[in-house]
């Protein structure tokens, strides 16, 4: 294989992808500092009547998010449920309905426990509101409780221990999470 001479006049491994012949690519441009109010004009920092416009527009895409997800978790809780029962009053208990039995459980007790999430972390977080991705990652965490107990009930391996220090545990991840989203 020949090499490919260099501007110096030594040799080198062929051009990279994306560079004319060899040529040397510009350097990367420096990333931007963090500073203190980036984002926001000096018209909105001067004028209150523009921040307070500038809060209701966040506070109403927060409050779409959250619908969107409500009503998602309505159209899972509904479909889950239906589909549960179908399962469980027509099929026999083998391994693809078994599985079908997890995944509809999910479905449906991650749909059905949205809006209490919702309303606690209304209540209970009024400085830092979740938006519809935490309501749905802690319903879900719901959700995943239920399917692994569900799974140790069949099992015959659940006790109050381990469902206690399950749940412990996931809402230990939660906390975690939420602290670092706050960061």
């Amino acid at each position: 294989m020949s090499e490919i001479p260099t501007i110096s006049g030594s040799s080198s491994a062929p051009p990279e992808a994306g560079t004319a012949g060899g040529a040397v690519s510009p350097a990367p441009l420096p990333m931007p500092s963090k500073q203190v109010g980036v984002g926001v004009s000096s018209k909105t920092k001067a004028d209150p009547t523009a921040a307070r416009l500038a809060a209701q527009q966040i506070r109403r895409r927060l409050r779409a998010d959250q619908n969107g997800a409500l009503i998602a978790g309505g159209i899972m809780a509904g479909t889950g449920w239906v589909l549960l029962y179908r399962l469980v009053t027509g099929s026999l208990p083998l391994a693809f309905p078994r599985w079908l039995f997890f995944i509809l459980l999910y479905v449906a007790i991650t749909g059905t426990i949205m809006p209490l999430v919702w309303y606690l972390n209304q209540r209970f977080s009024r400085y830092r509101p979740a938006t519809g991705g935490v309501i749905l990652r802690q319903s879900m965490w719901f959700g995943m409780f239920a399917v692994v107990v569900a799974w140790l009930q069949m099992t015959r391996a659940l006790s109050a221990p381990i469902a206690f220090f399950l749940g412990l545990a996931m809402l230990v991840i939660e906390t975690f999470l939420r602290i670092r989203e706050r960061g």
